[in-house]
């Protein structure tokens, strides 16, 4: 059995390049319901956008994931006025359980300095600025990933992203299934009465807890519409509800035994003799928009294992990710500043 790290970093992300004389980069961040492309002028620190549709291969197939890929990176190239050949390096974050399939049809489309990663890589190079540290990420669904030492002796590992049947603890569409099956426990009075059951028949716009019980199944429901109903449990668990707080109390166990597997597996807990620095853990996602209600017990329980970890969410969207790692990719790993990056991104997608 391979027990080596479920996802791979390619060297010339990890290991420091010569320097270029590139003043391009792009960056992709492709995700199950869209794709946005980034290119950026190093020179004169201007960002070019380009959008396209989902590219998450396990959702749309490997001919449109592609399709929606290169078209994104096209229109992002197209508005920077520029060639594709001008691109020092691209690299693709995608999101599904195997990248490599696109990996190949990216390549053999462009040029190897085309680099496909999962979007996880992305995530953690947005965290850390792709440094050791970990990423967590926590939306409709979660993963994390964590890289520790520098260069050749980089270790990466993943723990989660299992899909919605077979993990995704701590995320929106656990927490949502989680407050669905607690207004159940509440309706046929095998568990504690909560606020839960009269939110979930608002919210989903059902006659009964039953009912919404059904829907689950007869309408169905998407993962992104039980995602969804996390909010109202975030509200009632701010309100004091003591179902919806211990699904959050929960829910952070649970994906804080996940980061802390990473942080172990990378050397970065405090039992390793090599680390004593303190070092990021990023929180990433819209089930974080809870606030402290979950990121303070997750936080607790990092840090009974890793007091060195410095926890909390992270201002740099994916896509800055991405970014910067095309910029380590060509030998430009200190071009780029995180904080400018942020405002730049931030100012190009607000003005769309």
């Amino acid at each position: 059995m391979n027990l080596g790290s479920l996802v791979q970093l390619p060297d010339v992300l990890t290991q420091p390049q010569a320097q270029g004389e590139t003043r391009y980069v792009m960056g992709v961040d492709g995700g199950a319901t869209k794709t946005l492309a980034a290119v950026l002028d190093l020179k004169e620190s201007k960002l070019y956008l380009g959008h396209g549709g989902p590219s998450n291969e396990d959702a749309v197939g490997a001919q449109a994931a592609v399709k929606a890929l290169l078209g994104a990176a096209d229109e992002a190239i197209e508005a920077a006025g520029i060639e594709a050949s001008e691109l020092g390096a691209a690299v693709l974050a995608i999101a599904g359980t195997d990248t490599e399939d696109l990996a190949c049809n990216v390549r053999s489309a462009r040029t190897d300095a085309w680099i496909v990663v999962n979007d996880v890589v992305a995530a953690w190079a947005s965290a850390t600025g792709g440094g050791p540290g970990v990423a967590a990420i926590a939306g409709t669904g979660s993963n994390v990933f964590g890289v520790g030492g520098t260069g050749a002796d980089a270790r990466p590992w993943r723990v989660g992203g299992w899909g919605h049947l077979l993990g995704d603890e701590g995320s929106g569409y656990w927490l949502g299934v989680q407050s669905i099956k607690a207004a159940l426990r509440d309706r046929e009075r095998s568990g504690p009465r909560t606020a839960l059951s009269e939110a979930a028949m608002r919210f989903f716009k059902q006659p009964s807890v039953e009912a919404v019980a059904a829907s689950v199944y007869t309408k169905p429901l998407t993962k992104g519409e039980i995602a969804a109903f996390a909010v109202e449990t975030s509200k009632l668990a701010e309100q004091g509800d003591a179902v919806a707080r211990e699904l959050y109390e929960r829910g952070a166990s649970e994906l804080a035994q996940q980061i802390v597997s990473v942080i172990r597996q990378i050397g970065l807990d405090a039992d390793s003799s090599d680390r004593r620095e303190e070092f990021p853990v990023g929180l990433i996602g819209s089930a974080f928009k809870a606030g402290p209600v979950f990121v303070e017990p997750l936080t607790r329980d990092i840090h009974a294992c890793a007091p060195h970890a410095r926890v909390g969410t992270v201002e740099l969207a994916p896509v800055g990710g991405s970014l910067l790692l095309a910029a380590r990719a060509c030998g430009n790993g200190e071009a780029i500043a995180m904080d400018g990056l942020t405002r730049l991104i931030d100012a190009a997608t607000n003005s769309k």
